[in-house]
């Protein structure tokens, strides 16, 4: 964590699950401050309670910031003697953003560009956006919001000056466990002795804890550069698999099952990099790295020279990356810290 040694971190729309996750992995570190930056009052309260009852001796390093992304004064009011930035602010659940899609481009995209635009006004040296996989090739609002805000990142890494701000961005799958995601559900459903409810059992996602999730904005911040996109290769697994492997951990009856439909906007397999994004992604083992497009907007030059090389890499989605199994699936889960307090439940 050197690093973070007494530097100042800005987590926005940090009460959520990452934040929390973050919280768990620096506070304890010799980092200086970190700042929770978010709308809701309550669970910025509940997060002062809790961490002040797990970690009191390091409890007074958390400062809470109440404002919105889309307004650009509250932003600016917590970015004093900020030195880095997590992203994380974001409007998330795909049949919300389908019915107020305007809502997702507030936040989202002017949400993400009053955050940068702060930042660099406040001179902070590194920048990490978090995006989703539905960013590639995105069918519905909350992906193409995203999209978008990828667009405003790498635009303002263009602009910026390197040596006083870094900009990057990391996209990655679904968080297993994370507010609002499906597993909770299951378990909640399994304990009522109610149907576990699927989409499609043929759908695939990828899946990654929040640990996970944590690794790669670190490693955006110490290895990405102005502009760039950072994945991780994550597996995946069916949703029928992922069902089943929550079944076996609760008591679930694996019969019960009941398939009810795609919801609205919702893909059958997920994309982390499109088949244009791999014709220049950089391997970096267990990371793809897409660089920032240099060029300027003079096209003139490029109706008689190009780059004819490109990669041999592919589309990376769900189906075709490492395919879990449910006894692989269910390991994966069963390590989730979440899920241990709820089996000792």
């Amino acid at each position: 964590m050197s690093s973070f040694t007494g530097k100042t971190l800005l987590i926005t729309g940090g009460t959520g699950s990452f934040g929390n996750a973050v919280l768990n992995r620096f506070l304890k570190t010799d980092i200086g401050e970190i700042r929770i930056f978010s709308r809701d009052e309550k669970k910025q309260d509940d997060m002062r309670h809790e961490f002040q009852a797990k970690m009191p001796e390091v409890a007074e390093k958390i400062k809470f910031y109440i404002g919105d992304v889309r307004d650009i004064a509250s932003v600016k009011n917590a970015m004093h003697g900020v030195d880095y930035i997590f992203h994380a602010a974001a409007l998330k659940q795909v049949p919300s953003c389908e019915f107020f899609p305007i809502e997702a481009v507030k936040t989202n995209v002017l949400g993400t560009e009053n955050v940068l635009t702060a930042a660099i006004e406040a001179g902070v040296k590194n920048i990490v956006c978090l995006s989703t996989d539905k960013a590639a090739y995105p069918v519905n609002a909350m992906g193409t919001s995203k999209a978008m805000m990828e667009k405003v990142v790498v635009a303002k890494a263009r602009t910026v000056d390197p040596a006083k701000t870094k900009i990057c961005c990391t996209r990655y799958g679904n968080v297993m466990c994370s507010r609002g995601s499906v597993i909770p559900l299951w378990i909640e459903q399994i304990r009522q002795n109610k149907p576990i409810t699927l989409t499609d059992p043929n759908m695939t996602r990828f899946i990654m804890s929040l640990e996970e999730a944590v690794d790669l904005v670190l490693f955006a911040f110490e290895n990405g550069e102005n502009g760039d996109i950072l994945v991780q290769k994550a597996p995946a697994c069916t949703i029928q698999t992922q069902a089943e492997a929550v079944c076996e951990l609760f008591g679930g009856n694996k019969e019960d099952i009941k398939v009810i439909g795609i919801r609205h906007g919702e893909k059958m397999y997920e994309t982390l990099l499109t088949n244009e994004e791999c014709a220049n992604a950089i391997d970096l083992g267990n990371f793809y790295r897409v660089p920032c497009d240099k060029r300027g907007l003079n096209y003139d030059k490029y109706f008689n020279r190009g780059d004819v090389e490109r990669n041999t890499l592919t589309e990376f989605n769900s189906n075709n990356t490492e395919l879990l199994t449910v006894e692989q699936t269910k390991a994966k889960i069963a390590s989730l810290q979440y899920i241990q307090d709820e089996l000792a439940k």
